[in-house]
């Protein structure tokens, strides 16, 4: 016996039979774990021109389709079929907005489920009264038949049957099921029209490939269904915490425009200062001695600037972050302890990076990475290094994530009288594909 059975009345079973008999649903079939029936109402009429519809008592426009032939219908699509757990539903839309809530109830409560298709202007309230369970509605629309209704309702419920599809987590992590919307997915090239695959989906790191799929989850739910967000309830510690992330993040400016970058000028000084105040409060506000002296100063930028090695980071016109890249080698690397660079001589250093206050935990960081990384690509450099304080655990988390090593220790003398301890990360950079 097969898993769940389907009985569709309607008025064009050869259309509903050939959908639902091809691909996922048609192989699940042919392997008996489903068994779907169509039933042609017009052949269970009284009458010789196989009537199912008459004028509606009291006037109005169209007919409505009469209880007998329904009825008759009905009484051969459930005949025989025992003490099969059984739902008859009419797809009208007068019924309750279906949903994989409901999907999933009629999966489980039922193994068999008789879909009954109106046309024209409705059925006979009669027949709805009489033998009717449920009436669902796939919105607040209104169709010509009940046809493509029965069918979406069918294909949800049926690819929930054990077997339909190849292993459960095919729908555990869909749109809907917990509540959410799905997260994004990609597939090759990896680079396609400018446009690449996150990093962190490249690094092979399932643990964090999970976490930033279930808080995309989070993210298009808010942006997309903004009801289904203000109704979720986190059910573990772990969606509490990503949640909490979420709404920290929502303070924050979000990237809504191309993010860019430009070389840095003289005019542009203020601008970079104040991101370097900003990053040093941030800084010593988690106990982390780094950029608290004088550096980066004013004349380090100014120095930078005229080699063309200062970068800004431009978002919707506004500048949003900075960075320095050079082709010139950093002595303090030199001396890497506990570990090595690798062996390709040709990289380039990114020696110090920030991100506006307003912009922390929108993305523009990642965003950042991959513009120097685009730059060293442009300087025909196929690595870049840089280093960052060991107590410095968001830069750390950040190269980790987008795809750095870490080859070692260093002890880089840019802050005297400060902890010249820094961590060092590389990155051997792949040739872009167009």
């Amino acid at each position: 016996m097969a898993e769940m059975r389907i009985d569709i009345l309607t008025l064009f079973p050869g259309t509903v039979d050939a959908v639902l008999h091809e691909s996922i649903l048609g192989r699940a079939a042919r392997k008996g774990i489903l068994d779907i029936r169509c039933w042609q109402i017009r052949d269970y009429t009284e009458n010789r021109q196989c009537q199912v519809d008459d004028y509606p008592y009291g006037g109005g426009f169209g007919c409505v389709m009469m209880a007998q032939p329904l009825k008759a219908c009905l009484d051969a699509a459930t005949a025989g079929s025992g003490d099969l757990r059984r739902r008859v539903i009419y797809l009208s839309p007068q019924g309750r907005p279906f949903t994989q809530a409901t999907a999933r109830r009629l999966r489980q409560d039922y193994d068999q489920l008789v879909l009954v298709c109106g046309h024209y202007e409705g059925v006979d309230e009669r027949f709805i009264e009489a033998c009717v369970d449920e009436e669902i509605s796939l919105g607040d629309f209104v169709l010509t038949g009940g046809e493509i209704a029965a069918m979406a309702v069918a294909d949800a419920v049926c690819r929930l049957v054990p077997g339909v599809l190849s292993d459960p987590q095919c729908y555990i992590g869909e749109s809907h099921w917990d509540g959410l919307l799905e997260y994004p997915q990609y597939t090759r090239p990896e680079t396609w029209e400018g446009r690449a695959v996150p990093e962190v989906l490249l690094n092979g790191d399932h643990e964090k490939v999970g976490r930033w799929r279930r808080l995309r989850q989070f993210e298009r739910t808010r942006d997309k269904r903004p009801d289904l967000f203000r109704a979720f309830e986190p059910a573990t510690d772990e969606d509490r915490a990503l949640l909490k992330e979420l709404r920290r993040a929502e303070k924050k400016k979000r990237l809504t425009d191309p993010v860019t970058c430009r070389p840095a000028g003289e005019e542009d000084l203020p601008c970079l200062l104040q991101i370097r105040e900003e990053a040093r409060r941030s800084l010593a506000r988690h106990g982390v001695d780094q950029w608290q002296g004088t550096y980066p100063a004013e004349e380090d930028f100014r120095r930078e600037i005229a080699a063309g090695e200062c970068f800004l980071v431009l978002h919707g016109g506004e500048t949003a972050a900075f960075f320095t890249l050079s082709v010139n080698p950093e002595p303090g690397y030199d001396g890497i302890r506990d570990g090595r660079w690798s062996e390709p001589p040709s990289y380039a250093v990114l020696r110090h990076a920030a991100v506006a206050a307003a912009y922390r935990g929108s993305g523009l960081a990642e965003a950042l990475l991959r513009l120097a990384e685009d730059r060293t690509r442009a300087l025909g450099r196929r690595s870049i290094r840089t280093a960052t304080h060991r107590k410095n655990k968001p830069a750390l988390r950040l190269l980790r994530e987008t795809g750095y090593r870490y080859r070692g220790n260093a002890d880089l003398d840019t802050e005297p009288g400060h902890d010249p301890a820094r961590q060092c990360y590389e990155k051997l950079l792949k040739e872009k594909k167009q």
